[in-house]
């Protein structure tokens, strides 16, 4: 588990580089932390096999660190040989670190060089001159070490690589949202020695994104992302579908450009009504192809409203989620909920 910017992704980046079987988890701060946890200590259990759970880049609060503490003791009891492993440097993990000795903290280096040091003498990372390179450059930006000018400068760019990797949903794809960000992270790692590095990476990152995306010949960036997402989407379709008043509808979370996205789904899944896309702050993004009115939906949904093929609104009390299937467990009650009321007020007149 590590965090969702650069120097998360590349302890991991970092790890990939190791023979063990890995499977890796992100999460920002707050209550994302211990949701991944969880999610963490269900995938030991249904393993059913001996594990390291390892965290990077992510400071555990006392209440944090006692629970996973005691989960993982847990575990033990029932012979599951598990092992918890922290590697940080936020200060603010010091009181965890104090009392737990698989807690290990050190505010003198980033969690991508502490994780890189750990790995070679620990893990079977193979120390190489590239590997250690980088992890220096994102040393230096994560530490804001402004006098090591080059490493900096590299590392700034490598950070707007991270954040600008807006593409893909993090809740709803999560492994390929990171093997995307492992690849570019992948490229920029190579290119460190090409002089004037930093502003060849500048540039070159619109079409590092296209490179990943594209799938035949070259289009914009928007239709190749287009084409890649609405292919997840009717991969995964059986489980993301909704029904409205029997209207028949695809559900996406936190995917946003829902106008290009939308269509390129009905387009191609021509027997869907509509498709919807929630933010994490309950805002919806409703699109149709002429075979229901949305602006109707949005209305009695989420007070919105719009176009018959493109409208919007917000949902009272809608509940930022970090799993999609609790996403669509609160769309399908609130669709319930409207029916219901709507069959009631059918029954009293």
């Amino acid at each position: 588990l590590s965090h969702t910017d650069l120097d998360g992704y590349s302890a991991q980046l970092v790890m990939k580089h190791s023979p063990h079987n890995m499977t890796y988890f992100n999460a920002n701060y707050g209550a994302e932390v211990k949701v991944r946890l969880e999610e963490i200590l269900e995938t030991v259990k249904a393993n059913k096999a001996p594990a390291t759970i390892l965290v990077t880049d992510l400071n555990l609060n006392t209440e944090e660190a006692r629970w996973i503490n005691l989960e993982v003791k847990r575990l033990n009891e029932n012979a599951l040989h598990v092992e918890l492993l922290l590697l940080d440097h936020h200060g603010s993990g010091k009181d965890s670190a104090i009392k737990y000795e698989w807690y290990n903290l050190d505010t003198t280096r980033c969690a991508t060089k502490i994780m890189y040091d750990y790995a070679v003498e620990n893990f079977e990372v193979e120390e190489t001159k590239s590997l250690s390179a980088y992890v220096d450059v994102v040393n230096a930006v994560d530490l804001w070490l402004q006098d090591e000018t080059k490493n900096f400068e590299y590392g700034k760019v490598c950070m707007k690589l991270v954040s600008d990797a807006r593409e893909l949903s993090r809740v709803m794809f999560a492994s390929y949202d990171r093997e995307y960000k492992f690849a570019l992270l992948s490229v920029a790692s190579s290119m460190m020695d090409v002089e004037n590095a930093n502003i060849i990476l500048d540039e070159k990152m619109h079409s590092l994104k296209k490179d990943f995306f594209r799938y035949e010949s070259d289009n914009t960036i928007d239709n190749l992302v287009t084409h890649y997402i609405v292919g997840l989407f009717g991969k995964y379709k059986a489980d993301m579908t909704i029904y409205y008043k029997g209207y028949k509808g695809f559900l996406s979370y936190a995917v946003g450009n829902t106008s290009i996205i939308g269509n390129g789904f009905l387009v191609t899944y021509d027997d869907y009504d509509f498709i919807m896309d929630v933010s994490p702050r309950g805002t919806i993004s409703i699109r149709a192809n002429n075979k229901v009115d949305v602006s109707l939906i949005a209305k009695e949904i989420a007070n919105g409203g719009g176009h018959p093929n493109a409208s919007g609104g917000r949902i009272q009390g809608f509940k930022e989620q970090f799993i999609y299937s609790k996403v669509k467990a609160q769309i399908v009650k609130l669709f319930e909920s409207k029916e219901s009321v709507e069959r009631d007020l059918d029954i009293k007149s």
